[in-house]
């Protein structure tokens, strides 16, 4: 038992401990699947938070010779499992944390010798007969190992992408592409690997390391595959969560949902146990990372990457080719390759569909509240920010019934959100109508397009709070506003909201062409 070689479950034992624990031990059953084939060397990528690390624990502690985790496994999933004793315990396992052995190196340029050393240390005592020294290369060492005793190991690395993110430079970035390669595209060595399992938050680089590590299977939040349900807490696992706390699931839907994968609703693990824990939904993305890398990569302002933002802001999803990103922070070429990058990071959400379909957008409440934080401060979207700053008073005026204000207010919104796009476009007046009314989506939730009686609500605004109001907002071109209001009374809109028991305020938007000006008409409609 050591500290790389063959540890102990007390990582995992510690996670077991914790007041949230959702049991994700069924990932072993896939992961199985791969051990002693030649497929057996995964990538899994995720952003941060979404358990990473504790996956990487989890598979330590059941594959590991230098512990007895049978008890440990026993009362969770894995353990009503047949056969789930045949690997337990059965591997010599290497595990490495990447980002700790970079950030407490005592000289950042030759963390890879002062590891290796370490590493070499243990095996040495492990594997006395194996002739192994501090400074034998770390494939060596295995080799060495496999020709006396033929036992394999499982190589656990986690953020193995720590010096993509933090930019070494080249000359110590090749020194660890040689370590890596050395290790796994090393045909000598294959035998005496088991498993060979990378975490990190970018999947694999794409143009110095593909010829490298191109035998990674990667599992990607663009694709997860079959570890899918394993990437992030489940929507069953979370309404279970909300059941045990006495929280309400669809205001964490609303919070925190917006990740799908092969059929499954995925949550950021951290988050929703923070939310548990302190019985309030909040922000707590923003409180463990910094939304500058949101700032950092919209302000390059590839072409059309302005015009895609302000219509993710207002809810929509954009086009994007994940294809060009070669997956490193300084290959950055069009906006697909931002976005791609965000995706990766959890800023955006990313719906594959099929070829040329696939769209990008902001996933939930949470991480647009993150967006918005971004555009505060990123230059060339200062009118952006405005148009959200105004949109509390712009509700205030709406509630109040200032229809003026809400007329000029959509007259400015309007401008900015048809960028590219037809000025007369219904959908760019849809966008105008939402970036306006962002503020609102803190206690509303908006639907777009809703069956509505006798036709559509061109977006309806459910509150949260029952004491507060539910707006119908109609849209129309080239009409008059008194004709609307009598086609809503005709339509019988509220008709779609019966479960809603409070009042009902119906807001009429028409857009005139020839003049691009704005009319408003708003009217409080009782239930019947």
């Amino acid at each position: 038992m050591g500290i790389y070689v063959n540890p102990d479950y007390c990582n995992f034992q510690r996670t077991l401990s914790r007041e949230i624990y959702v049991d994700k031990t069924m990932m072993i059953e896939t992961i199985n699947h791969f051990i002693d084939h030649d497929n057996a060397f995964i990538c899994v990528s995720r952003p941060r938070r979404s358990g990473k690390t504790i996956a990487a624990n989890m598979l330590c502690a059941y594959y590991s010779k230098g512990c007895d985790a049978k008890q440990l496994f026993a009362p969770l999933k894995i353990g009503q499992t047949i056969g789930f004793e045949r690997k337990l315990n059965q591997y010599n396992v290497i595990q490495i944390d990447l980002n700790a052995e970079f950030s407490m190196a005592m000289d950042p340029a030759h963390f890879l010798e002062e590891m290796t050393q370490a590493i070499n240390l243990e095996l040495s005592r492990a594997f006395p007969d194996a002739s192994i020294t501090e400074h034998t290369p770390l494939a060596r060492s295995l080799l060495q190992i496999y020709a006396r005793t033929h036992e394999s190991f499982i190589i656990i690395i986690d953020e193995y992408d720590v010096l993509i993110r933090e930019q070494t430079g080249n000359a110590l970035f090749s020194k660890y592409l040689r370590f890596l390669n050395s290790l796994f595209k090393n045909d000598t060595l294959r035998p005496a690997i088991a498993l060979a399992y990378l975490t990190g938050i970018l999947p694999i680089i794409r143009d110095k390391v593909q010829s490298k590590l191109n035998l990674f299977k990667e599992y990607s939040f663009l694709d997860s595959g079959e570890l899918a349900e394993f990437a992030g807490f489940t929507s069953e696992e979370v309404a279970a969560l909300c059941k045990t706390y006495h929280m309400d699931f669809s205001e964490c839907r609303r919070w925190y949902n917006g990740y799908h994968q092969h059929g499954f609703e995925l949550y950021t693990p951290q988050t929703v146990a923070f939310a548990m824990e302190r019985r309030k939904y909040d922000s707590y993305w923003g409180k463990t990372s910094s939304y500058e890398a949101i700032t950092d990569r919209i302000r390059m302002d590839f072409a059309g990457t302005k015009d895609a933002v302000i219509r993710m802001l207002a809810g929509e999803s954009v086009p994007v080719n994940v294809s060009t990103y070669l997956n490193t922070m300084d290959s950055f070429k069009v906006r697909d390759d931002l976005f791609t990058y965000l995706i990766h990071l959890g800023y955006l959400a990313y719906d594959q569909g099929s070829i040329g379909t696939e769209t990008c957008h902001i996933p939930n409440h949470e991480i647009r509240l993150e967006w918005e934080n971004a555009i505060r401060v990123c230059e060339g979207y200062e009118t952006t920010a405005q148009i959200i700053e105004s949109s509390r008073q712009l509700l205030e005026d709406t509630l109040a019934g200032n229809t003026n204000a809400v007329a000029k207010a959509l007259d400015e919104s309007h401008i900015h959100a048809t960028a590219n796009r037809s000025y007369h476009n219904e959908d760019a007046l849809q966008c105008a109508i939402y970036l306006s009314y962002i503020f609102a989506l803190n206690s509303y939730t908006v639907v777009r397009e809703m069956t509505a009686g006798k036709g559509f609500a061109d977006m309806v605004y459910i509150p949260i709070q029952p004491q507060d109001p539910a707006l119908i907002i109609e849209l129309k071109r080239n009409s008059s506003a008194g004709r609307a209001l009598a086609q809503i009374r005709e339509k019988r809109y509220f008709d779609s909201l019966t479960h809603y028991q409070g009042k009902l305020l119906f807001v009429r938007i028409d857009y005139d062409e020839e003049e691009k000006t704005h009319t408003c008409r708003i009217e409080w409609f009782a239930k019947r």
